[in-house]
């Protein structure tokens, strides 16, 4: 992926995982339910983000996503939950990687 196109896609990633996050930290850490609020905003911002993506239908743009988010989510978890990926966490993020740049990137026809 071009990284513009991957920036935009790691920001919308971003977005939702934050968004969800916060919800994650009211439903099942116990608190305080003022933070769905900025989750809620970080979810619009998933969206809008995601309707900027480069492909040509909504559905292959949330197709290429879905592998990017998969990624990220694997990042989120060692970064914020310091939680290693193991081999198999890294190897299915790369093959979902490669299914997004391929769903993204292979030629149509007109």
């Amino acid at each position: 992926m071009t990284l513009p196109v991957l920036g935009l896609y790691l920001a919308a990633a971003l977005a939702e995982i934050v968004g969800c996050f916060t919800f994650w930290m009211w439903a099942r850490l116990d608190r305080s339910p003022l933070w769905l609020a900025p989750g809620m905003v970080a979810l619009a911002l998933f969206a809008w983000l995601l309707t900027h993506a480069p492909a040509d239908t909504a559905g292959r743009s949330f197709a290429v996503y879905g592998g990017v988010y998969i990624c990220a989510s694997l990042l989120w978890m060692w970064v914020a939950e310091q939680t290693r990926p193991d081999l198999w966490d890294v190897l299915g993020g790369a093959i979902c990687l490669f299914g997004a740049a391929l769903i993204l990137w292979a030629p149509r026809a007109s």
